[in-house]
């Protein structure tokens, strides 16, 4: 049986895995990627964040994502019975990085992996890991190709950036329910003719369509807008007829939808994803380091979960050079304790939003110029900024925030000038 030597195996070709194999090999050492499905593929998380910019830059990534000319963003729009909330990365209260990309997302990750590469890591596609064996932090991985050939990788450490493959977790019984309720999203790619009769496409919007149920448009630059909905499987249920007529009924009751999307081509049939929310016990372990949505995916509604891959990846490939280089790590607070910073702070915006207090903060009047910019850095990805008290404080800030508003608004009414 063939049997190669690397220096770290990197699992899954996702933004997650490229950004730790580039950064990784960068420094030297000698990094494989293998990945289960044949790229391109689809898959959502198709509005980037800010954030990410930071991650993608220190792989390599950006000039060769620029060359596809992908539509940029600078904001995201919010809207809900006629009101609108704007927010303008431009006005956030983090320093950093003030615009990213909206992509076709089997068309970005292939990127990503097309350029790592051309830097020298090869990808080992329609490949399947079937077993691990670990011996201290060296490790012996087991492949199996789409031909049905079986050989082995010797590594001195492993990178998951496996996704929902969640190789690791699976193949060692480390997943874990999330706290987070199951949701369901019914979702299609769409040729937007109408996009004109909006003021997009430089941002993604988001709709409030009723409590618990948004609705996501997410234009690109090629003329195709992503068009989906999310709420709870009981939302969907009332709907008769199949994903497609589902789809075209919900569209229709929508006032903001309906006639921009009227009779809309639809580029593929409405897929659904439901119950995508999981995690895991730890994010690491003798020899290997959980990255991206393989340690926790959490909701699609803030688009957390290519800056979480991206951020994470960043953090873990600069501290597997470290180890490599003979430094004792401490996992948990150097990685663990710093990702769950800001996977805390996403979830709790994820369950403010569909609690509805993001609806008060969001479209109340004569908003706070430093708050609005401050939750302005959130949605731009900075969440591990603790000097924003909307990061640092995260668990309260929010629900305070909106209290004060309902408060204020309650005494105006109750006292018209």
């Amino acid at each position: 049986m063939q049997t190669e030597k690397v220096d770290v195996l990197v699992i899954g070709a996702g933004p997650s895995g490229t950004v730790a194999a580039s950064i990784v090999n960068k420094a030297g050492f000698k990094v494989k990627i293998v990945e289960k499905l044949k790229f391109p593929r689809f898959v959502i998380g198709e509005s980037l964040l800010p954030r990410c910019m930071e991650a993608l830059t220190e792989a390599g990534f950006v000039d060769a994502v620029k060359e596809r000319k992908f539509q940029e963003k600078f904001g995201a729009k919010f809207v809900k019975d006629g009101k609108i909330c704007d927010y303008f990365f431009a006005d956030q209260f983090t320093d950093g990085w003030t615009w990213t990309w909206q992509v076709p997302r089997g068309e970005f990750d292939k990127t990503l992996a097309d350029t790592v590469e051309k830097m020298g890591v090869p990808v080992s596609y329609e490949t399947t890991v079937t077993a691990i064996e670990f011996n201290g932090s060296d490790s012996v991985t087991t492949i199996e190709d789409a031909q049905g050939n079986i050989s082995k990788i010797e590594a001195r450490f492993i990178i998951d950036g496996s996704g929902y493959g969640r190789v690791i977790p699976k193949l060692f019984n480390m997943d874990k329910p999330s706290n987070l309720p199951p949701r369901r999203a019914l979702f299609t790619h769409t040729v937007d003719v109408n996009r004109a009769m909006s003021d997009e496409p430089n941002r993604i919007t988001i709709v409030v369509h009723e409590l618990g149920v948004w609705i996501w448009i997410i234009p690109f630059s090629s003329g195709i807008t992503s068009l989906g909905f999310v709420g709870d499987p009981e939302f969907f249920a009332k709907y008769p007829g199949n994903n497609e007529e589902q789809l075209r009924t919900l569209i229709a009751s929508q006032p903001y939808l309906a006639e921009r999307f009227k009779n809309t081509e639809f580029v593929f049939e409405p897929k659904t994803l439901q119950s995508w929310s999981s995690t895991t016990n730890k994010f690491y372990g003798d020899g290997f380091v959980l990255t991206g949505n393989v340690t926790e995916f959490l909701d699609p509604v803030f688009s957390s979960g290519v800056t979480l891959a991206t951020v994470s990846s960043q953090m873990a490939g600069k501290l597997v050079i470290e180890k490599l280089n003979g430094r004792n790590i401490d996992w948990d607070n150097e990685y663990m304790q710093p990702m769950m910073q800001g996977v805390d702070t996403f979830r709790s915006y994820v369950m403010a939003w569909y609690e509805g207090t993001l609806d008060t903060i969001f479209f109340a009047d004569d908003q706070d110029p430093l708050i609005k910019s401050q939750i302005c850095s959130v949605l731009a990805g900075y969440v591990w900024d603790t000097n924003n008290p909307y990061v640092k404080n995260h668990k309260n800030a929010l629900h305070k925030l909106a209290a004060k508003i309902e408060y204020r608004d309650s005494h105006r009414k109750a006292n018209p000038i």
